[in-house]
């Protein structure tokens, strides 16, 4: 959520700043609502003033044994514009509240304007292969998923269960070497959680419900490690978590793209990284999670590039994205593994998370996500790009000492 004030003291400059991703026609709409709210709120302040007087006034003339009869006709007609008065306010307060949950995040300058800007490029892509059904043949089940679950599920079997949690205690080994906490969350949250990390109103069609219990299915773990802190004034920063879940997604509107394999399935495995930090340093944090991200692929041997996301296309919370995308030898291109974004304050002010610079006001600390590890997605990548002639995968040594097969063949 942005901070109102701020759009109060420069409504240009945030005007200009969401024009970037489309949005700068609904500053106007809230800046009159809040106008509006401020015109009653203020009356309503004078007038509950004016009935305190009376109040008093009509104490003193009873204590007094003086005439309160003008006191009181005062009082009453105050009363009876006081009442439809408060609810005018309260409805004017929820139309700014809800006028500014519905805006985006204000875009990095460096964020591209039109765009994806390909950063950089490391390793040797270009190879082209067999995709990862032909490589691991009936370890990947997507049939018996289909029978029992629908599209987009699938079983993993065998070599492919054994890599992929080495690749969970691999990444977690990693990312506790740069000082972040293993953690298990929850999967089911209630909608303050998917509200506070921006996901509502904003990604309904992609979210699996529970009504009966109020309850949703995340489709990341970012969720649920942002609202660990929710409503704490944090004493320590900078704070660090490594979340692993299995993450739900419904794909809507995902019919017919990428439907072969577990490319886009409903339901997937992943560690996700979430750092909370002083604002000063989210910049700073960003890189570093980038950096962490990129140690990753190189360990495991996959090329990839870096891409800027331009501020269209970025989430509601989001300030500046990072995708990194690696070359699919079975699709010959690159494609989409992981991510990592800068929130700044925007999940911290709706979260209701602050930290006091100097021991002084609260203010909101800045949050940041990026993807150590999408399970699913690592496993195309890894047997895909480490595929041999005879149709056998070889398996990077880091994961061998976590418990992967040396050798992957059907």
């Amino acid at each position: 959520m942005l901070d109102l004030k701020q759009i109060r003291r420069d409504p240009d400059a945030v005007r200009a700043a969401l024009a970037r991703r489309g949005a700068a026609d609904a500053i106007d709409e809230l800046l009159e609502a809040d106008r509006g709210w401020r015109e009653q709120n203020t009356r309503f302040e004078e007038l509950k003033a004016e009935q305190n007087a009376v109040g008093k006034e009509i104490g003193e003339a009873k204590r007094s044994g003086a005439d309160a009869s003008a006191a009181v006709e005062r009082s009453t007609a105050l009363k009876a514009e006081l009442g439809p008065l408060q609810e005018q306010v309260r409805a004017a307060d929820e139309r700014v509240r809800s006028l500014l949950i519905s805006l985006p995040n204000l875009p990095d300058p460096t964020t591209p304007e039109k765009e994806p800007e390909v950063l950089r490029e490391v390793g040797e892509p270009g190879r082209e292969g067999k995709d990862h059904l032909e490589l691991l043949g009936g370890y990947v089940d997507m049939e018996a998923g289909a029978r029992v679950s629908g599209s987009r599920f699938a079983y993993l079997k065998g070599p492919v269960v054994l890599l992929e949690f080495a690749l969970v205690r691999w990444a977690l080994e990693v990312l506790g070497d740069h000082g972040f906490t293993p953690v298990v969350p929850p999967v089911l949250v209630r909608e303050e959680a998917l509200f506070g990390t921006g996901f509502l109103p904003d990604t309904e069609q992609q979210i699996y419900t529970l009504p009966d219990d109020d309850l949703y299915l995340v489709g990341t773990s970012e969720v649920p490690l942002a609202s660990l802190h929710g409503g704490e004034i944090m004493e320590s920063l900078p704070a660090r978590y490594a979340g692993f879940s299995t993450c739900f997604r419904r794909e809507a509107g995902a019919a017919g793209k990428d439907t072969r394999g577990i490319f886009r399935v409903h339901q997937f495995d992943k560690v996700e990284m979430f750092s909370f930090v002083e604002p000063s340093q989210s910049q700073d944090e960003h890189e570093r999670l980038l950096s962490i991200e990129e140690e990753l692929l190189q360990a495991l041997d996959i090329p990839y590039q870096v891409v800027n996301i331009p501020a269209w296309d970025l989430g509601a919370s989001a300030a500046k994205k990072y995708d990194l995308e690696a070359w699919l030898p079975g699709q010959g291109r690159f494609r989409e593994l992981t991510s990592t974004s800068n929130t700044t304050d925007y999940q911290a002010r709706r979260l209701g998370i602050r930290h006091r610079p100097d021991g002084g006001k609260p203010e909101e600390v800045h949050t940041l996500n990026g993807t150590a590890v999408a399970v699913g997605r690592t496993i195309i990548a890894l047997v895909e790009n480490h595929q041999q002639e005879d149709g056998s995968v070889t398996v990077p040594e880091v994961l061998q000492e976590f418990g992967a097969p040396a050798t992957i063949s059907v």
